[in-house]
């Protein structure tokens, strides 16, 4: 009874902290309410078990203390589950968001149990010295979790251009890069009229490489797809959302087909599509350490 009120406190901002990072947004992942209902449910497991390890420890309870490695076990099936679950998913989209962007999400979702354990083992281990020192610390961790929620979007590593959507004949170009060959007129009538291009300029070297990524490309499609809707059908390849690279200079050119053209609301979607963790490359550094 002694660190009842402790691992309550504990409990509860743990599980404030999982409410707080567990939002659905544009992408509609995870569905409201069951996904969420599921999401807020390991939450409050990681949190009860965040909470309940400072007390074991004071006591020398290391039996219970194992239950820690049990929990990451647990969560490493959430990672499993949600993969499994956006790739059946993935597979009815019309412009897919690609496995890269898919494991990111898992990944996120995984991290973020053990973000809720630590917050709740913090804010217990405060409390039992003193409660306001706990609160204050519990208080402090959401701050922290709030800013975990952020990561790394498009615009710090590149600028966004619009494009000129042009044909050379059967070819379809975005500014001066290739994109592909369009045979029917029909096709190529409605792209003049309804397409949109984008050029993508990366900042540094390390940009350049970081865009070469396939599965970055693909979560900027997805994303402008998901966000502003998509003028296409299955069985329309011609239509499909396009990026390709500029071997030379590291530039991509995005060839978009949305419902409404307008480029304003495609290039701050752009700019604001996450880099994925798996796609950063830094060369830079590999440099130093040849010198």
């Amino acid at each position: 009874m002694n660190y009842l009120l402790s691992v309550v406190i504990g409990v509860a901002f743990g599980t404030i902290s999982r409410f707080v990072l567990l939002r659905t947004d544009f992408r509609q992942y995870p569905t409201y309410p069951q996904g969420r209902m599921i999401h807020l449910s390991f939450g409050f497991i990681a949190a009860f078990i965040g909470a309940v390890a400072v007390p074991s420890v004071l006591d020398s309870n290391w039996t219970a203390v194992t239950f820690l490695g049990l929990a990451a076990t647990q969560f490493r099936e959430v990672r499993k589950m949600e993969r499994d679950t956006l790739e059946q998913v993935d597979q009815s989209e019309m412009v897919q968001r690609g496995t890269p962007f898919i494991e990111g999400m898992a990944q996120a979702f995984e991290s973020r149990n053990y973000l809720v354990m630590f917050t709740a083992l913090v804010t217990t281990l405060l409390t039992i010295i003193n409660l306001w020192l706990g609160i204050l610390g519990g208080v402090a961790m959401l701050f922290v979790v709030k800013l975990n929620m952020g990561g790394v979007v498009l615009k710090a590593i590149a600028d966004v251009t619009e494009g000129e959507i042009r044909f050379e004949g059967p070819n379809l170009y975005v500014g001066d890069i290739h994109i592909k060959n369009v045979g029917l007129k029909v096709n190529r009538k409605i792209i003049m009229e309804r397409a949109v291009g984008a050029i993508i300029i990366p900042k540094n070297e390390n940009s350049v490489v970081t865009l070469s990524h396939l599965g970055q490309r693909q979560a900027m499609l997805h994303h402008v797809a998901n966000v502003l809707g998509v003028y296409l059908d299955s069985g329309e390849p011609s239509f499909i959302p396009l990026s390709k690279r500029d071997m030379n200079d590291g530039r991509l050119g995005v060839f978009l087909m949305p419902q409404e053209k307008d480029f304003k609301q495609i290039k701050t979607v752009l700019e604001n599509v996450p880099v994925l963790d798996n796609a950063i490359r830094l060369p830079d550094e590999g440099n130093k350490g040849k010198k």
